[in-house]
Order: structure tokens, then C-alpha cells, then sequence
């Protein structure tokens, strides 16, 4: 059942803000606001196909780890710790930002590189005002131990000498 309305948020919620919003915005977007990026263009298929494969990932582990969905309303029984999460906090955001750079590239639109700087921004307050005080409150010191060794959004490289942790 989990499984299920995962793919159910999946559809409603990052299909919604990948695939039908991009095309909106493309389909109204005035020629003249393609960006001249010949065949480099074509490079946007890989981070379309990382992100993707991100979220999946990730949604997955939401699933089967965590015994929840990706969507607030029924989210994981379980800190998610593992997997991309071992390396940000919030690799699903990622990943979706991810395939929206990969989009904007791929179509040489100025309105979807717009679209995915609003998305981060959104992403980013919706994280700091409601997600980690819920995720505090839920799980408490795991969570601010979690925090403390897990940067937000772009991973630590380890240097040589450096204790590894997990």
C-alpha cells in the first residue's frame, strides 16, 4: 500500500512539477527566449536522467526504509539515513532541481532556469520553516545528531585523515 501511494505522490507532485509545469511554461514561452546552446543542448538528457534517477532512489528508500511516502501528509515511520541520505539531507530535492537544470539546459529555456531558482528557493524555505523543525520534534536527537554529521544539500568531500562516520 505504501508502494502505492508513493507512486500515487510521485505522479501528482513531482510529475506535476518536472514534466507539466516545464511544459506550460515552454509552450508559452516566446521563441526569442531560447538560449543559443546548439548541440550542447543535448548534454541537458544527463542531468534529466541523474535527477530522475535520484528521486527514485530516494522515494524508494522513503518507501522501504523509512516505511512512508514522500508526501508530508504520510511521511516515513523512520529516519532515513541511508542511501543519497547518508550524503545531504534532502537529495530529492536534489534530484528534482537536478532534472529541471537538465530541462532548462535541454530546451534552452531562460523561463525554466527561472522556474528551477524559484523551485530551490521554495524547496529551501519549505525545509527550513516546516520539515526539519517536524523532523526535530519527530525524531529528536537522532535527527540533530543526523543534522550535525549530514550537510543540507551539497555533500562533504571527505578529506584524507578524516573519521568516517557511518
Amino acid at each position: 500500500m505504501v508502494l502505492f501511494k508513493t507512486l500515487i505522490f510521485t505522479i501528482l507532485v513531482p510529475g506535476t512539477v518536472t514534466i507539466y509545469i516545464p511544459y506550460l511554461l515552454l509552450s508559452s514561452a516566446d521563441a526569442t527566449q531560447r538560449l543559443p546552446l546548439g548541440a550542447f543542448r543535448y548534454f541537458g538528457v544527463i542531468p534529466i536522467l541523474i535527477g530522475a534517477a535520484i528521486y527514485f532512489w530516494c522515494a524508494w528508500d522513503f518507501t522501504f526504509t523509512g516505511r512512508g511516502t514522500p508526501a508530508p501528509i504520510d511521511p516515513p515511520k523512520e529516519l532515513v539515513a541511508k542511501g543519497l541520505y547518508r550524503y545531504v539531507r534532502n537529495p530529492m530535492y536534489v534530484g528534482v532541481l537536478t532534472l529541471l537544470l537538465g530541462e532548462a539546459i535541454l530546451f534552452g529555456s531562460r523561463a525554466l532556469f527561472i522556474y528551477a531558482a524559484v523551485a530551490f528557493v521554495v524547496y529551501y524555505l519549505f525545509v527550513i520553516l516546516y520539515e526539519e523543525p517536524v523532523l526535530r520534534r519527530k525524531f529528536g536527537a537522532a535527527y540533530q545528531r543526523y543534522c550535525a554529521e549530514t550537510p543540507r544539500w551539497l555533500p562533504r568531500w571527505k578529506q584524507p585523515g578524516d573519521p568516517i562516520t557511518r
